[in-house]
């Protein structure tokens, strides 16, 4: 499994507005490769297991989309725990994780519902649905400073198709979703665009009926 270490400080918590990314990722072709041993377990199997049903979910889509998915670790450990989701310019959708993330998950079963949620962003076409709407311009799992972010809709979106997708891999979306009752509710600018944690969890189990 190719892991990409992406020498990129995401200073964020959450699903925002981010260029950087997508030109930092560009203009390193030779990124150096993280060690299998420093990858937490838990993300390689969550990886493993999700990204067939990712593939198999975007090429099913009615949308010409690009679904080789890229995964790459911020191995930065002072960088705030975050995920994002944007492409590069070769078209394929990037799914980003910092090392801070992975490490304070409990299991595979939350990286594979973030890993979903983020995925489900590309594959419902949010990021040009945003750009077309002059909202927004990427994704990341909370909110960015200084940058706009995706709407609560679409996040409810990316909720529920991500926790689908995290069953059909074998996966657990509701003990995964448990992970947002440890990130801070919606009521700071940082988070506005999101529904209360509470309500993405009722959500998850809905779209999984569980």
């Amino acid at each position: 499994m190719r892991i990409i270490s992406l020498l990129l400080l995401l200073g964020v918590a959450g699903c925002s507005a981010q260029t950087i990314s997508r030109s930092a990722i560009l203009k390193q072709p030779s990124l150096p490769m993280i060690a299998s041993r420093d990858v937490p377990r838990n993300f390689i199997t969550a990886v493993t297991r999700m990204r067939p049903v990712l593939i198999e979910t975007c090429k099913s889509s009615t949308k010409d989309l690009n679904c080789d998915f890229v995964f790459v670790i911020d191995p930065n450990l002072e960088s705030l725990p975050n995920a994002f989701q944007t492409e590069n310019e070769e078209g394929q959708p990037v799914l980003g994780f910092t090392m801070t993330l992975l490490t304070d998950m409990y299991n595979a079963d939350e990286i594979a519902f973030v890993i979903g949620h983020e995925a489900a962003h590309h594959i419902l076409s949010h990021l040009d649905r945003q750009k077309r709407s002059s909202i927004g311009v990427a994704s990341n799992l909370g909110a960015a400073v200084g940058g706009r972010t995706y709407s609560k809709n679409y996040e409810s979106e990316a909720d529920r198709l991500g926790a689908q997708m995290t069953l059909r891999a074998g996966l657990d979306p509701v003990l995964g979703s448990a992970y947002l009752m440890r990130i801070p509710e919606p009521r700071s600018r940082l988070f506005k665009s999101h529904p209360r944690n509470a309500d993405r969890i009722a959500g998850v189990r809905a779209a999984v009926a569980l």
